[in-house]
């Protein structure tokens, strides 16, 4: 089973989903050094996205790498992979000895301040296939990570604050049952970098 040997973490207490959250892991590099390197050597874009019908440029950058043919679509987006760097190589092979799975695709996310943010939405695209796996390494400040139930409307978010150096697996039904995002924050805060692997049904 995907995941199994993610022993460190401790899973969520929410029904109908896997999610699995360690606050720390061996990811083979400070995050603070990592999140730098980051910014520094991706080559970031921010596109319009489509949303209830209207055009807007997505509240964040972001940059998409992977192995060939690897293209992912989203919201009006078709994203052709660039090939993997070294460092991305690396942090993926990381979180695959740690969570027991393969990945062949990660979508990297820039917040550059509180300002910046992400809408609610579920990772359901069919080239991810019925039950995805999704595996998100986070660095840099805190963010609020929320998760609203799909089926049950009365339901209370949950709210999980996302430490640098953090790993957060989701799989099974949970991209069925709910949705999650990243909203803006009123306090002041520095850049995040987030890390979202994935297996892209080629």
């Amino acid at each position: 089973m995907p995941g199994q040997t993610f022993e460190i973490a401790a899973r969520l207490s929410l029904p109908d989903a896997d999610i699995r959250y360690a606050p720390v892991f061996d990811m083979g590099a400070r995050a603070e050094e990592l999140l730098r390197a980051l910014i520094d050597e991706t080559p970031w874009r921010q596109d319009p996205i489509i949303l209830w019908g209207k055009s807007m440029l997505q509240p964040r950058l972001i940059a998409w790498y992977g192995d060939p043919g690897c293209v992912y679509r989203y919201s009006g987006l078709s994203l052709v992979p660039l090939p993997w760097t070294e460092r991305l190589a690396a942090l993926k092979s990381h979180v695959e000895c740690t969570v027991g799975y393969r990945f062949n695709s990660v979508l990297v996310n820039y917040y550059r301040d509180h300002k910046d943010s992400m809408g609610f939405h579920s990772d359901d695209e069919k080239e991810l296939g019925p039950q995805p796996v999704i595996a998100s390494v986070s660095l840099g400040a805190e963010r609020v990570f929320v998760l609203k139930s799909r089926r049950d409307t009365e339901a209370r978010p949950f709210r999980l604050k996302l430490a640098s150096g953090s790993l957060l697996l989701m799989q099974g039904n949970t991209q069925a049952n709910y949705k999650h995002g990243i909203p803006r924050q009123s306090s002041v805060l520095g850049p995040r970098i987030n890390l979202t692997f994935r297996r892209i049904l080629v």
